[in-house]
């Protein structure tokens, strides 16, 4: 008997068209010999909707315009429905199996539709609440890194009510420890959205009013002036590496627009690295895997510095793009899992746990 598959596409985030993109792939994808799929799409203000149209539709929001395949729905909180609530006619209750969430940020990769996925007792792809909302939160991830002693940026954090307080003396702090250039982040958003390179006081000042509007709180960090590399995780209590990934951005770093728009990144699968050190890349991913707590997936983005070759964890992607051209499919379709196996792996590690 095929196992009934609920894909969670679009939310409220900033990252919602990176999602469809995403779920557009997954759904084309997963194994139509063992699953049948549910799509259920998320508008970015927060109506839900199962989507009974093609995939294709998914990205630009054409899906929304198809409004005979638009079915209102929500997911159920009784654990007895074990499920999803048809809203059309009468409350129906469909049996759900297992969850993918192809949500990336916001209100999908930081823990708060894992928890709403827990209460309703339904397994799903992924990271569980704790995990999520720690790596979603670079400030809690990096003090996390601090406290197992992995290696990263020189950071500092704050929140918009002390900067607004002190702004002067938080961003001299800041120019004190880190140095210039210095690299400032939404504490929690992904894809890149709402970071800038500061090379001065005056950019600096720029870039925290800049990611002021994705979060209220700031992470920023040292540049660190290396190779970036990207490795491809997958388990539960026994996770497994990929071989490494090498980005090298079109742009002065691996922003939205090197990541999605521009389309001239280069990529290298494997690295181009000696063995050893991709072997060494491969612990330490699999280390900050664990320590994070993660399990199901996850891309670990690192540093390799350039003055002494040492491995700097960058960050944890709980969520990561997942087309079939994206880092994390790439990854392991290169170390011999195809993109549709990968995705019933996922499924399974969900069940399992």
């Amino acid at each position: 008997m095929k196992q009934k598959v609920l894909v969670l596409f679009g939310g409220v985030s900033s990252e919602h068209d990176v999602s469809l993109n995403s779920a557009c792939s997954v759904i084309k994808n997963i194994p139509a010999e063992k699953y049948d799929i549910v799509a259920m799409g998320i508008t970015k203000d927060g109506r839900s909707y199962i989507y009974n149209g093609s995939p294709d539709m998914l990205p630009d929001e054409k899906w929304l315009e198809d409004t005979e395949n638009l079915e209102p729905a929500v997911i159920s909180t009784d654990r007895s429905h074990h499920g999803i609530i048809r809203l059309a006619n009468g409350c129906e209750i469909e049996k759900i199996d297992v969850v993918f969430p192809v949500l990336h940020g916001k209100n999908g990769e930081d823990g708060t539709m894992q928890g709403l996925l827990e209460i309703a007792g339904l397994p799903y792809v992924g990271c569980n609440t704790a995990a999520s909302a720690i790596c979603m939160d670079k400030a809690a991830t990096n003090a996390m890194a601090d406290f197992y002693g992995i290696p990263q940026a020189k950071w500092v954090a704050f929140d918009k009510y002390a900067y607004t307080a002190d702004k002067t003396a938080l961003l001299a702090n800041a120019a004190e420890k880190l140095g210039y250039p210095i690299f400032v982040k939404p504490a929690n958003a992904g894809s890149s959205v709402g970071i800038s390179k500061a090379k001065n006081i005056d950019e600096l000042e720029k870039a925290c009013e800049k990611a002021f509007e994705h979060d209220k709180k700031l992470v920023l960090e040292e540049g660190i002036v290396g190779m970036e590399v990207e490795c491809a995780v997958m388990g539960n209590d026994e996770p497994v590496a990929s071989v490494i990934g090498e980005v090298v951005p079109c742009n002065e770093f691996y922003d939205y627009d090197a990541k999605y728009l521009a389309n001239e990144s280069e990529l290298h699968i494997p690295a181009r690295l000696p063995e050893e050190k991709l072997k060494d890349i491969q612990k330490a991913a699999v280390n900050a895997y664990r320590a994070l707590g993660c399990t199901g997936f996850t891309r670990v983005d690192f540093f390799v510095r350039e003055s002494d070759g040492n491995i700097m964890l960058n960050e944890p992607n709980t969520i990561p793009g997942f087309t079939s051209i994206s880092m994390y499919p790439k990854l392991f379709a290169a170390s011999g899992v195809p993109y549709s196996e990968l995705l019933d792996k996922l499924l399974q590690l969900a069940i399992e746990r």
